[in-house]
């Protein structure tokens, strides 16, 4: 696959075919990505392959706890967990997660419901020791950590693409990160990064992705500077 092709067409996949990606398949996806860059070449992670089902059912439960506090700052107008925001304005909104749970369960079950029976889940943990988070001490929210991981996430993504499987990587199950790290025998320094969802697409991969011109995030010298255009 064309290198450009894929990545203007490696996007979110939820929705897939209900039949299981093979484990050889998973293991060249994995194999793949595993040449992912990372701080130091550290490669500080780690995924697990979740094959029981009860483990699967507990992982997909404490999903829709973050998800549908996600789904109510989204409909208050907030964008979920932003650093910056108005405290107070999300702790109303999520008072609402009740309702948004009420109201989903009397409708037809989407991804978050269905995690449980994704063809792949794969929870993706970060090894705090490995991670050269030089904005660690900053005072405000640190960044640089996740770099040295979601290069990986991303590369699963592409790796799968090429594959002919779609997925998505998710972050909604840190909300409940000290559970999850119990429930895959964790150790102690170990973060949870997110999990990906991954299977055969049930419908047609889209082609006509949505993203902003170029010259509307890269600017010349200064944030407030020109707009970068090409020559």
């Amino acid at each position: 696959m064309d290198l450009e092709q894929a990545l203007r067409t490696t996007g979110a996949i939820r929705e897939f075919e209900d039949r299981d990606v093979p484990d050889d398949v998973l293991y060249r996806i994995l194999d793949a990505a595993r040449f992912a860059p990372s701080g130091g070449n550290r490669q500080a992670w780690r995924v697990i392959v979740v094959k029981d089902p009860a483990l699967r059912a507990r992982l997909g439960a404490l999903y829709l706890t973050g998800w549908y506090e996600y789904l109510a700052m989204g409909r208050a107008g907030l964008v979920p967990w932003a650093p910056v925001t108005d405290r107070q304005a999300e702790a109303a909104a999520r008072d609402n997660a009740t309702a948004v749970r009420d109201q989903a369960a009397s409708g037809t079950p989407g991804f978050a419901e269905q995690l449980e029976s994704v063809p792949v889940l794969l929870p993706l943990l970060a090894d705090l020791r490995g991670l050269a988070a030089v904005d660690r001490d900053h005072d405000r929210y640190t960044m640089v950590g996740g770099a040295s991981v979601y290069p990986f996430g991303w590369s699963i993504l592409l790796a799968a693409h090429a594959a002919g499987v779609g997925g998505v990587l998710t972050t909604v199950l840190v909300r409940e990160e000290a559970s999850v790290l119990q429930l895959v025998g964790a150790p102690a320094g170990w973060v949870l990064a997110g999990a990906l969802a991954l299977g055969y697409p049930e419908q047609p991969r889209p082609t006509g992705l949505r993203r902003e011109a170029v010259g509307s995030f890269a600017m010349v010298d200064r944030f407030d500077g020109p707009p970068f255009r090409s020559s």
